[in-house]
């Protein structure tokens, strides 16, 4: 891959970083795309991190960013405005940009940050106005403000060695704005939809003038970087960043990102654990066989459920229920609510966002003097592999050899041990 244009030689700064970096983005009056990259210019992230990867886009020239220190509140920060210097914007489509995107000579981390969030807006853009990602036009994810808030947040974050980002419920706005396809109530729709696809509490904007607080274009970066959202962890501030919102409020409008120390120094003790955000959907069902529930949980794992269990509960009267839970990725949301309606005889789903740590995993085949046994691997925090063979491949080939399962287990751990003591890698 060539090196950026205007870094002969370079190498990414947030590649091989040893240290992690916490990051708390405080947003008590709303989330703007452009308020966001101001606060990283506050920490000092040179402006040549922004116009790069713009520049290998064919954008130099195309902006100017208007950077000034203002005051919102009696608080310092700074102020951000995109100002366009092209004549007429080109007009793309969605699949148009991405290719774009996917074409430019960036390192790798951050194409994928910024195809995750145009990805998103997209996919926001086209529920909203009831069409393909495919068909969303250029003004809606693409126009050049956004490509700049988009590009310089995500160089921004991966400059400064990112990896866990917190975030504060943010006030979305209330009242009516003027957009490219008329007035719209607010919160704006893709505003609505981007929380509901990825389970973003919003603040309340009580007490907040009408007007918008909240663009998508600053929810869709939370929502692809924020690891969670809610109050910030135990921390110690290194540095502090503010960005200024346009708006005159009765109260500062300004967002707050603080980077922090994440606690790994050592690359040799960094921990593999993830943080991620599951959807929750429960039903309390009485009237149903064990039968009729088995083929619902079974329904709802073939339609994207990551994981389908019952409970029994006492309801009123004595009688006796079961409590369904299933656990999805936010996007799954509305499949598995059809799942739900045609399968079950509730007459309600409760559903609600849940934070959960997970650790790495992948499969694997392993072979054995008895045949080939399928893994399933985790990654633990100290760097080692746990190893659990798949029951159905144990129980082939117990009835193919006649053998008892207990002994299959046996030679199947034999096998795993000699392997790791060789040092010898599973099959993918």
């Amino acid at each position: 891959m060539p090196c950026w244009p205007w870094r002969q030689g370079w190498d990414a700064p947030w590649l091989g970083r040893p240290e992690a970096v916490l990051a708390l983005l405080d947003a008590p009056t709303g989330l703007a795309g452009n308020m966001l990259l101001a606060a990283l210019l506050d920490l000092g992230l040179p402006q040549a991190e922004i116009h790069g990867p713009l520049a290998a886009l064919g954008l130099a020239g195309a902006y100017r960013l208007e950077l000034e220190e203002r005051r919102s509140g009696g608080l310092r920060g700074l102020h951000l405005e995109v100002l366009s210097l092209e004549p007429q914007p080109a007009h793309r489509l969605w699949g148009a940009l991405r290719s774009q995107l996917q074409a430019a000579p960036w390192p790798e981390p951050l194409r994928q940050r910024v195809l995750e969030v145009f990805g998103l807006l997209a996919a926001a853009e086209a529920a909203v106005h009831g069409h393909s990602p495919e068909q969303v036009h250029f003004h809606e994810v693409g126009a050049l403000d956004a490509l700049v808030d988009v590009v310089g947040v995500c160089a921004g974050l991966l400059h400064f060695g990112v990896e866990q980002l917190v975030c504060s419920p943010p006030p979305a706005g209330h009242g009516l704005v003027a957009t490219a396809h008329g007035t719209l109530p607010l919160p704006a729709p893709a505003v609505l939809e981007l929380a509901r696809l990825r389970a973003i509490p919003l603040a309340s904007a009580e007490g907040f003038p009408p007007g918008e607080l909240t663009t998508p274009t600053g929810l869709a970066l939370a929502g692809c970087w924020a690891t969670r959202f809610g109050h910030p962890p135990t921390h110690v501030p290194k540095r502090v960043g503010v960005g200024l919102g346009s708006r005159s409020l009765d109260r500062p409008n300004l967002l707050r990102l603080t980077l922090a120390d994440g606690g790994r120094s050592d690359p040799a003790q960094q921990e593999t654990v993830q943080l991620e955000t599951v959807l929750v959907q429960q039903a309390q069902i009485d009237d149903a066989t064990a039968e009729d529930l088995a083929f619902l949980a079974e329904e709802l794992r073939q339609a994207g459920a990551l994981e389908v269990f019952t409970q029994t509960i006492a309801m009123k009267k004595g009688r006796t229920a079961q409590l369904l839970t299933a656990l999805l990725a936010p996007e799954q949301a509305e499949r598995l609510r059809r799942v739900w309606w045609r399968h079950s005889s509730t007459l309600g789903l409760r559903e609600h966002p849940q934070t959960r740590w997970v650790l790495p995993r992948r499969s694997r085949q392993l072979a054995t003097q008895l045949g080939t046994v399928r893994l399933k691997q985790a990654q633990l925090p100290d760097g080692r592999w746990r190893s659990k063979p798949e029951h159905d491949d144990l129980a082939a080939l117990a009835r193919q050899h006649t053998l008892g399962i207990d002994q299959v287990r046996l030679v199947v751990q034999q096998a795993l041990e000699t392997q790791l003591d060789a040092n010898l890698p599973t099959q993918p």
